[in-house]
Formats: structure tokens, sequence, C-alpha cells
């Protein structure tokens, strides 16, 4: 990739949405967070922490603006907060830790095949899913939960 900010003016204009800066940012903490899964809560701390001025109402604003431009996509797990991450990153499917809430992904060929028989022998066809596993931790304390 040569110049990231210049691939993501073009990215935001092949979508239809104008080139600003708080879209700009809230784009490269998606595209740049070692966390996957972000609520707008978790986008506004970046900012926050990144000493960026831009509202709380704006972070939900433009989440909703890349959601409908397919940008994003929302997933609402037991946690009960909706939770974003980039659409363009391939079929992978959810495992939830029931204690923190954290989201790990995964992709297991063999699951994506038993879907596909399970469906045929039933008469369908699929065409998308989503496949989200809640589990517990199974470490004496989880690693992940806040402190």
């Amino acid at each position: 990739m040569s110049n990231s900010g210049e691939a993501k003016s073009i990215d935001l204009k092949t979508i239809g949405l104008k080139t600003t800066l708080p879209r700009l940012k809230i784009l490269n903490l998606f595209e740049n967070s070692p966390i996957r899964h972000l609520s707008a809560e978790d986008v506004y701390k970046e900012l926050i922490n990144e000493n960026e001025d831009i509202g709380l109402a704006t972070v939900y604003r433009v989440l909703t603006q890349f959601e409908q431009a397919g940008l994003l996509e929302r997933h609402h797990f037991e946690s009960g907060k909706a939770v974003f991450e980039l659409k363009n990153e391939g079929h992978h499917d959810h495992l939830v830790c029931m204690q923190c809430g954290r989201v790990e992904e995964f992709y297991d060929a063999d699951i994506e095949k038993r879907q596909e028989a399970i469906a045929k022998e039933r008469g369908f066809k699929l065409r998308e899913h989503s496949l989200s596993l809640y589990a517990e931790c199974l470490r004496d304390a989880c690693p992940h939960r806040s402190k």
C-alpha cells in the first residue's frame, strides 16, 4: 500500500462519502487497530486517547454512514452493545467470551462444509450465514477482562 491517507480518501469517495477528518480518523482506527470489533464507545475512547476532538454523536453518525455504505458490518453479540468491524475481511465466524465480551474470529473449513451439507439435506442453498459461539474462558481469570 503506498500512501494510506490517499487510499482512504479514494475509498470514501468511491462509496459516496465526502472525505472529512472524522471519517478519515475513524476509518484509520478500524484499519489499524489490533482490536477488530469496536463499539462506538471504544472508537470514541480511542479518539480521546489520540487527543482528537470528535464527539460521541459524530462517532455514532459516521459508524452508521459506514455501515450503510457497506464499509462496516454491525454485530449485536450478547454483550448488549453493537460492535462494528470492517466488512472486507472475508468470511469468518465469531467466538465471544461471556466473561468480558471479547470477540475472536475463526474460520473452520469443516464447519463451513457441514453447514452447506445441512442446508442441502433440508432443501436449501445457503446465501449467507453468521455463526457466533458464546463461551466462558477456561483460565482461572479471564485475561481480557477489563480491570
